[in-house]
């Protein structure tokens, strides 16, 4: 069974110009993990983040922007001596429809900035992935470039969907604190 999570990060952009972006969906996770587990986060200059510990699990929000998300995920795990596997990396995700979850190990980084930067900072691409779909411009009829999509809020149809999405993370939360993906992915992902 895999090892139980030491570090949440959540993944997003600094600053109220970008708090209610597509792109900062993993930051809306980590925010309602933290008030789940009573955590505060504050800003931790050495970690490049805001950050807080429940119990043995770190949660993090980078304060840099996206495309510099590696410096605080390799500075927080590299001082608590944190494996990739022991790490899950919330995000946003363009290939998966705004409301759709995925758990998973490893695998590509989908042109997400933030997951390249983690992936060449820690020079392994072997944590796990809490993708939540925001889905993508030309899925929902969109004429906007994807840089500018994920810079916007949800449109008012999505974002019940993302929030949804994200109360059932939440919901799951025990189990993938447990270590136990496998339990996670059945609880999370669509039924076929």
């Amino acid at each position: 069974m895999p090892n139980a999570p030491r570090l949440i990060v959540g993944l997003g952009n600094p600053g109220p110009e970008y708090e209610a972006t597509r792109h900062n969906a993993g930051f809306w996770f980590v925010d309602q993990l933290a008030d789940k587990l009573r955590v505060s986060l504050t800003p931790q200059g050495k970690f490049f983040g805001r950050a807080g510990r429940a119990g043995e699990c770190w949660l993090l929000q980078p304060t840099t922007f996206m495309n510099r998300s590696g410096q605080a995920v390799a500075a927080l795990a590299n001082f608590y001596k944190i494996e990739p596997g022991e790490m899950l990396v919330v995000h946003d995700d363009l290939d998966l429809a705004p409301g759709t979850i995925r758990v998973k190990q490893g695998g590509g980084n989908g042109g997400h900035n933030g997951l390249k930067d983690i992936q060449a900072s820690l020079g392994t691409a072997d944590f796990w992935r809490l993708r939540l779909g925001i889905g993508h411009p030309r899925e929902l009829g969109l004429s906007q470039q994807v840089a500018d999509f994920v810079l916007h809020p949800p449109q008012k149809a999505e974002l019940p969907e993302i929030e949804r999405a994200i109360a059932r993370c939440l919901a799951a939360w025990p189990t993938m604190a447990s270590g136990d993906y496998a339990s996670a992915q059945q609880q999370l992902h669509p039924k076929e």
